[in-house]
Formats: C-alpha cells, structure tokens, sequence
C-alpha cells in the first residue's frame, strides 16, 4: 500500500473518476438546504438526494467530489482511535447512467492499481447484501467482484443492518451496498464462512470504501418503491482510508491532525500517547475544534447557542474545553489550535479562511464564557459524585442544576458520571427542564399583558417606544427576532429578545436611528380590533397566542410595527421624545436584553 498525504488522496480520487467521465463538484454546506430531518450534512449522497430523485444536475449524470460531513450520534465515542464528527467523504455519483458492471471494476481498479493505491488483492475483503423481503441477495455483485480478482473466501454476506445503505434521514433514495475492506488479521479471517463476517473478531477487518446501489426509495410510510432512475453512490472516508495507507494505529495520527497536535503539545507540555488518558484528551480536542472550526467557518456558518446546530456546536466546544483543561491547556488556546486546521485546509476550503475572524472570535467567546463556570461546576459535581456509592443515580433536580447553574449539557453530566461508574435520571432532568420552560413562558405572558407598572404617560410612551425597538431589532439584526419578556416603569423600559451575542456599537447606533427617525415622523399609532386570523393575515405579529380571545387588539404604527397588543400606548410617535439604549444584559443562553430610555 502507497504512504500519501491527505492532498495525494484526494486529486487522486478526483483524477480517476474525472478520468472516468465524471464532472468534479465542490463540496456542499455542512447545513443541508431544506431538509427538516438532519441537522448537518451526514453523507456525500445527501445534497444530492433531489438529483437522486430524478432531477437533472447541471454538471450531467457523472460527478465526483469531496463532501464535508458531520455526524453527531455517538459524541461521547470520540477520544478513540477511529471516531470522529466532522470528516471529508469521497464520492463519486451515477444518476442514471452506470450501475454495478461498472461500478465494481472500477472500485477495484483505484484500489489495487500501482498508479493509485496499490493495495494487494489478497488483503481485500468485500460484503453484499444477503437479501431479504425488501431485494433480494446480491449475487451480481459478487459474482462481479469475483470476477475482478477478489478471492471467493473473501466475499461475504450481510442482512439490511449491514449492506444496506439510507435513507440519510427517515425517507430518502436507498437501496443494496456493497462494502471493502482491508484483512487485518488473517488468521481471524480464515476461520470465517460467507455468513460470519459479523462474528469476526473486533480488528479482523477496517472497512475502507463502500459503494451504494440506490434502487429504491423509503416513503413516509416506510414502504421501499423502486426509483425511476437507478443511482450509484460511494463513499470512501478519507481519514480512515489515510490511517490505513499509511500504517497508522489511529486516524489522528495522519498529516491532518499533525500541525494542530504539535500545537497542543506546545500549549500543555504533555506528550500525545504518553498515555490512554492524555491520548483521549489530544483526540477529543483534536476533533471538537476541527469540528468547530468547519461549522463556524461554513458558508452558512452558524454560531453556538440553546437550539438545533447552535445546541450541538455549543456542546462540542464545551466538551473541547473541558478535555483541554484535563491536559493542562491554558484559557483562550481553542482559537489558537483551530488556526492549524484553517492553514491546513486554506486551499481545500478557502471559506475557512474567509471567515477565519469569525472562526477564532466565536470560539474564545464560548471558551471564556464556559471557562468562567467549569472548574465551580466540576466541583459541585464532585461533591455529588462523592456523595454516592458507584452505580448510584444522580437525580434528575441535580442534573437540572449543573445545567441551570453552571451551564453543563446533561449531555457532559451523563459522560463525566459515567466515569466514575454513575448513571444520572435523564427523564427526571428532562422534566425539570420542561417545567422550567412552562414557567419562563408563563412568566413571559404576564409581563407581556402586564410589561407596565402603571399607566402614566410617561409608561405608555414608553410601551410604544418598546414596539418601535421590537421592529427596529427585527430590521437591523434578524428577521427572527421575538420578544422574550418586557417591563416598562416610568423611567426605562427592559425589552428581553432572542439573540446569540451583544449589539455592536454600530447596530445599537442604527436601532436607535431607526426608532427616532420613526418619533421624527410623528406617526399615528392606529388600534383596531379583528379576529386572531385576520390579524395574522395582515401580518401582525404577536406571542402567547393562546391567551387570546376570539378578537385581539393590533396596534399598527404605519407600516414600520403592527403588533397585536392590549395596549395602551400614545396617539403619536412625536409625544415620545428621544429613544436612547442604555445597557445592554445577557439573560441567559440566546437571549439579550436591553434597556431604553426617553429623553424629553
């Protein structure tokens, strides 16, 4: 077997189906583009599924390329040797055109050949679908693969769990696969008929490439109808297929984690492999800040928070700087690490570059913000730990508090609790949590019907200016913004909202330049009464709807804020005075607030 780099291996994958009449692609957002069922892209076939279906690629129906990816179901299994969230897929895609006749031959071609990767015949095993109610067993890929030269004792068989690839989410293009390995224990592998690949030994086998016949599609009804086109799709993981052509233990020993790991060593003063301990730490960093790195730095790069893609970013980085500080690494190094993996990759993905401020200024911002309760939590959780004997339960009231308190994802409390031979309640904290939730609500609800301690002029003047800043924010920093809670007293109005960071001085400068232009205006503030669904449809916005009666009250300040609201408010925009932000807070995780007053 050939010793390449990272670079090698992927224009050698790309020349070869080029070569082959494919049509090289770049490589998609890790955010998959209308699709509800996956947070991140978790596959090459994935931002080609509507192509899979039958619409027509503009590049034609041969392509190659090199998709970024990222798999988030077994983050705790990273700090292995093999496991890793974000990792780059080679693949090569047939829509409608070539099936398995030449699929197969060609696999074999790229991995045996001297001009690629050189890999003996003899150290090649392959699995087919075995068959089942669904399609039934593969023989032509076998036979094909036989034909080639593969052995016949190293053919084997497999039911749907695995040789059957897809759907990507819970419908999709799937159908039959057949997949290659290297023989890495010989002796293992010989004890083994063609129905006992499963029963192999942990070692015996690494599977390097897999190749996917799409023949079918999985409805809502889990009902498998043939496709009107058939596809190949394949996937090779470039980091394994690295560990495996260049003799390495572990994927985190190849030129891609090489510079970032020298960087750890420098920063810790700790040696990768001096032990299992220190090495899991290395891994864990390692692949969390890449991770990180290439979610930040993604053309539609989002940036940590409580929810969806923001959720999983924010416990990575987390769970980064928890396992950087068991090695010694000091505060504020995460961005420093992560400059290694957008040099290593400048060329391949020059967004990294591009959004490289961005990169490093959201990673230090969440390390800092982390750093500041870590080590307090850590020692609650030790006195909770200490407290019970092993395999004892940490109830789910404590589990809610690490979370509440010191910001641990229950996720980290599972991991550090089964460390020390502990289970925590996780229905009981998601009950907490739930609760928790039901009373922000409810609390939310009260001050948005009852946000004023009186109705003086100088409250209701500043109601009105709170649906002007509420506008102004939707303007100037989302579209998404919602009020999360408001109190108005004579002197200020609080107006909470949802937001991932703090106004920057030139945003704070425009939202008040938007609200005083409208005070300028001195524009009427105009209430009417109509039903929920008429307010909706004159595009009136408003929260806690299930308070609502048969009518609401909207209150519309020309075309600028329409609001359903109980009131009251001033008859005009010029009665306000000026609006000036004051302070801005953080309420929790995802949410600001800000203060405003009225100056006469």
């Amino acid at each position: 077997m050939k010793k390449i780099t990272s670079e090698t291996l992927r224009q050698k994958y790309l020349g070869f189906f080029e070569k082959k009449g494919h049509k090289i692609i770049p490589s998609a957002s890790l955010i998959p583009e209308n699709d509800p069922t996956v947070l991140f892209t978790t596959a090459g076939m994935h931002p080609l599924v509507p192509y899979l279906l039958g619409e027509k690629h503009p590049a034609g129906n041969r392509l190659t390329d090199v998709q970024k990816c990222v798999r988030t179901g077994d983050i705790e299994e990273v700090g292995d040797s093999s496991h890793l969230t974000f990792f780059e897929m080679l693949g090569n895609w047939s829509l409608g055109d070539y099936f398995k006749s030449e699929m197969i031959p060609w696999s074999f071609e790229f991995l045996t050949s001297p001009e690629y990767l050189a890999i003996p015949v003899g150290d090649i095993a392959v699995t087919c679908f075995a068959g089942d109610n669904d399609c039934p067993k593969d023989e032509e890929s076998a036979r094909l693969w036989q034909k080639c030269g593969i052995l016949p004792e190293n053919i084997y068989f497999l039911p749907k769990s695995g040789n059957w690839w897809g759907p990507a989410g819970t419908t999709g293009p799937c159908g039959p696969d057949t997949e290659m390995h290297i023989i890495r224990n010989r002796a293992e592998a010989d004890k083994l008929g063609a129905y006992d690949f499963d029963n192999a030994p942990s070692g015996t086998f690494l599977e390097i490439w897999n190749d996917v016949f799409m023949q079918y599609n999985k409805n809502a009804e889990g009902r498998y109808e043939p496709l009107k086109q058939k596809n190949v799709d394949t996937g090779m993981g470039l980091e394994r297929t690295l560990c495996i052509l260049n003799g390495k233990s572990s994927v985190y020993e190849t030129d891609l984690f090489e510079n970032a790991m020298r960087e750890i060593e420098k920063l810790t003063g700790k040696k990768y492999g001096e032990s299992e301990e220190v090495s899991k730490a290395f891994r864990v960093v390692l692949d969390h800040v890449r991770t990180s790195t290439f979610m930040l730095g993604d053309v539609k790069g989002i940036v940590p928070s409580n929810t969806d893609q923001g959720y999983i970013l924010r416990r990575i980085i987390r769970r980064a700087v928890r396992f950087g500080r068991n090695l010694g690494l000091p505060q504020g190094s995460l961005s420093k690490v992560a400059k290694n993996f957008v040099d290593k990759y400048a060329e391949v993905y020059p967004e990294l570059v591009k959004n490289s401020g961005k990169i490093y200024e959201e990673l230090e911002k969440e390390e800092n913000k982390f750093s500041k309760t870590l080590q307090q939590g850590i020692r609650e959780f030790e006195k909770v730990a200490a407290a019970l004997s092993e395999g004892g339960r940490i109830d789910g009231v404590t589990a809610f508090h690490l979370y509440d308190t010191y910001g641990f994802p229950v996720e980290i409390t599972v991991e550090m609790a089964a460390e020390k031979g502990l289970k925590v309640d996780v229905d009981g904290y998601s009950k907490c949590y739930s609760e928790h939730q039901e009373k922000s609500r409810a609390g939310s609800e009260q001050k948005f019907a009852c946000g004023l301690a009186d109705h003086k002029e100088e409250t209701t003047n500043l109601h009105t200016a709170t649906h002007l800043l509420h506008a102004a924010l939707k303007i100037v920093c989302s579209p998404e913004v919602e009020q999360k809670g408001s109190n108005i007293t004579e002197e200020r109005l609080r107006f909470d909202f949802n937001f991932a960071r703090k106004l920057t001085p030139e945003e704070v400068a425009e939202v008040e330049r938007l609200v005083n232009e409208q005070i300028k205006a001195n524009v009427p503030v105009l209430m009417k009464e109509m039903t929920l669904d008429e307010a909706k449809a004159q595009g009136f916005t408003g929260l806690f709807e299930s308070k609502y009666g048969e009518k609401v009250k909207t209150y519309s300040i020309g075309e600028f804020s329409k609001e359903i609201c109980g009131g009251p408010h001033a008859k005009y925009t010029g009665e306000l005075g000026t609006f000036k932000i004051a302070k801005q807070e953080n309420v929790s995780a995802g949410v600001k607030r800000i203060k405003a007053v009225l100056v006469k």
